[in-house]
């Protein structure tokens, strides 16, 4: 039985155009049909792909790739997540958490996964679901984050948070975040949350410009509930997850974050900590000031 990849691409721009066609004659010389979404296969032009849409392209797959920035990564997610497929990210976007590979290392990368030769993680995701008098009107889920945010810019939300439905919480705010360990180097981070190992078992809480003395980000129990209630009853929000699916929350209703249901499995190769991945993306100083200069001149 042929062995499939699945193949997502930001075909936007030419130089990922000419990197998915050298993926896919890789993998084809390897033995593996290669598939791909048709707007994206029609980019590609001279590419001997199977074109399948989304319902269908993930199934049965052995592993996909995804080539472009995290943006182009969290779409694969939403391919692979449902389908349980393991996902590579070949980053050419700016900093890229979560992508494993560099375009000039592609040859080595496609050797490996063709060879075998990866292991895969589970990356947790969040499940959000809106309520109104007691309704689930709309569910959405998130590999970083589910945002809740205001739509009024010129007045604050207020919100009341609990967890574990034991009231915690009420200050006004641009935003409540809710986040896993992967998503700590996105959103959250930008807005104060800590950095999170990927394997530690955790939800942040953090809100976003909070007019408050006491609104600091907090880390919970991966099997916590957390409820954020919009407490005006004039004030309307949006959730947001992974910035890609956005729904209207009305005013008085609640958003209740939780474990999401599936996880995302994520392809990794070779032994690059997530320390040393840090230090890298971020370009983090590891020697002190006075290590990087130059000794003194001698008199």
């Amino acid at each position: 039985m042929t062995k499939s990849v699945l193949l997502v691409a930001h075909t936007s721009r030419r130089q990922i155009i000419e990197l998915a066609t050298r993926t896919s004659e890789l993998l084809r010389a390897s033995g593996y049909e290669v598939r791909m979404l048709p707007s994206e296969a029609a980019a590609c032009l001279g590419n001997e792909v199977r074109v399948l849409d989304e319902a269908d392209a993930a199934r049965d797959c052995e592993f996909m790739i995804a080539l472009g920035g995290d943006g182009t990564l969290l779409r694969a997610a939403e391919l692979a997540r449902p389908a349980g497929v393991a996902m590579l990210g070949v980053n050419l976007g700016h900093v890229g958490f979560l992508a494993e590979a560099e375009p000039a290392t592609l040859d080595d990368t496609i050797a490996a996964l063709t060879a075998g030769r990866f292991e895969v993680e589970e990356r947790v995701t969040v499940d959000a679901e809106v309520i109104v008098d007691g309704a689930i009107v709309d569910r959405a889920w998130a590999l970083n984050e589910a945002s809740l945010e205001r739509t009024n810019r010129e007045r604050m939300l207020e919100v009341a948070v609990a967890v574990d439905e034991r009231p915690f919480l009420r200050f006004g705010c641009d935003g409540v975040l809710c986040a896993t360990p992967t998503g700590s180097t996105a959103y959250a981070f930008s807005t104060g949350g800590p950095i999170v190992w990927p394997d530690v078992d955790a939800m942040l809480i953090v809100p976003n410009a909070a007019h408050a003395l006491f609104a600091r980000p907090f880390v919970v129990s991966p099997t916590s509930t957390v409820d954020i209630e919009l407490v005006s009853a004039t004030h309307e929000a949006v959730l947001s997850c992974d910035g890609r699916r956005s729904f209207p929350v009305q005013a008085g209703a609640r958003v209740r974050i939780r474990r999401g249901a599936l996880p995302v499995r994520v392809v990794r190769l070779g032994d690059v900590s997530f320390t040393d991945r840090l230090v890298s993306k971020f370009q983090l100083p590891v020697r002190s000031l006075r290590e990087a200069s130059p000794p003194p001149a001698d008199d």
